[in-house]
């Protein structure tokens, strides 16, 4: 097998790993297949305050690995012999910085931290992905979904909210 086609399968392989890059959705409407059918503590709360966060992108190693072979194979292809081989792994190293800074940027999402004040006068915060397709506002009623340690903030009521 020539170093063409093994660079070619390589590079094939490397694009379908980025699609681990791609961030699960979290906001308060979201579930992951795990998560459905399974009960849930609910508390009944009013949002005291809303604030615009960014919850950080992943940081898997995955875009590191895929943008270091990729780097790998273009320095690679550069040249011949040893100036090729310098190539490649000068390639290798500055495309796995540029692939994990990639991966981080991707996966990167907007959020929002929402204080809240429960039923029984307990103030928590809580962050999460911001769905704009239905987004809370300080002063709506909420549920704060809770099930294995996880939380989530919904409307209480969205039938004919803003």
């Amino acid at each position: 097998m020539s170093f063409t086609s093994l660079s070619r399968m390589l590079f094939v392989g490397l694009v379908f790993n980025l699609s681990s890059c791609v961030p699960a959705t979290q906001t308060g409407t979201s579930y992951s297949r795990s998560e459905a059918r399974v009960l849930q503590q609910v508390k009944i709360g009013k949002v005291l305050e809303v604030a615009e966060v960014v919850i950080e992108g992943t940081k898997s190693g995955a875009g590191g690995i895929v943008g270091g072979a990729v780097g790998a194979i273009a320095g690679r292809n550069t040249g011949s012999g040893a100036g090729g081989e310098i190539a490649a792994v000068l390639g290798g190293a500055v495309g796995s910085v540029v692939g994990a800074k990639i991966e981080e940027a991707r996966t990167r999402a907007s959020g929002r931290e929402y204080t809240i004040r429960l039923e029984n006068g307990e103030v928590v915060s809580v962050v999460q992905a911001f769905d704009p397709k239905i987004p809370i506002f300080a002063g709506d009623d909420v549920k704060l979904l809770s099930q294995k340690g996880n939380y989530r903030v919904t409307r209480l009521n969205t039938a004919g909210r803003r």
